[in-house]
């Protein structure tokens, strides 16, 4: 008898997974899921801290818009029943001392500006000044200028003050450009009052007459 023909069995193989990965997609949700409930009340916070922000910066806008804390001012001295005679025009001055110190305006605005407050005493006497210079004994902007003058008006010293003080130069400079102008010294005061009323120094100058 012929020997036997030994048949083999093959081990079907396994079939490869064609479906899709159900476990990974699965997964990538749960993480996806994890991540929108981690984030999502983060951002609601955050729009709804936004009109409280807005409402600070329209306060914080508010504030600087609000009127400055000025310093308050003593009543002006009453006009006293002396007044200083308004000199001569055509008097002559004393000439300007040498300031080693002048105050950076020009020497055309510092010569004027003397001048103007040699001739005009009615005006200037009547200005306050703002530098401090009130612990020095000034009662108004003419004595930054002017240390003495004689019985008609006329300077017979002047004070050096004013060439090394530029609120002093420029407080004067702007009475004299008013009374060009045709302004009362009663509006000269209160303009010269109104620029200069966040500084805290003030002369105790006396009221400007009526006329």
């Amino acid at each position: 008898m012929g020997a036997k023909k030994q048949t083999s069995r093959r081990v079907p193989e396994a079939a490869p997974a064609g479906g899709p990965p159900w476990i990974l997609i699965g997964g990538a949700l749960l993480v996806a899921a994890g991540a929108f409930a981690m984030f999502w009340p983060a951002g609601t916070a955050s729009d709804a801290s936004a009109p409280a922000a807005e409402l600070e910066v329209a306060a914080a806008s508010g504030d600087a818009d609000a009127e400055p804390n000025l310093p308050e001012r003593p009543p002006a001295p009453p006009t006293p029943e002396h007044r200083t005679p308004v000199p001569d025009p055509m008097a002559v001055l004393p000439p300007l001392p040498l300031v080693p110190n002048m105050v950076p305006r020009s020497p055309e605005v510092i010569r004027d500006t003397y001048t103007f407050a040699a001739h005009r005493p009615d005006v200037l006497e009547y200005v306050p000044c703002y530098c401090g210079c009130e612990t020095a004994g000034h009662s108004g902007n003419a004595d930054c200028f002017v240390e003495s003058r004689n019985p008609d008006g006329t300077v017979r010293e002047w004070d050096t003050h004013g060439m090394a003080c530029t609120i002093c130069i420029d407080v004067a400079h702007t009475a004299m450009r008013l009374h060009t102008s045709g302004a009362t010294v009663q509006d000269i005061r209160a303009a010269i009052e109104d620029e200069y009323a966040r500084f805290p120094n003030q002369t105790p100058t006396p009221a400007a007459p009526a006329n």
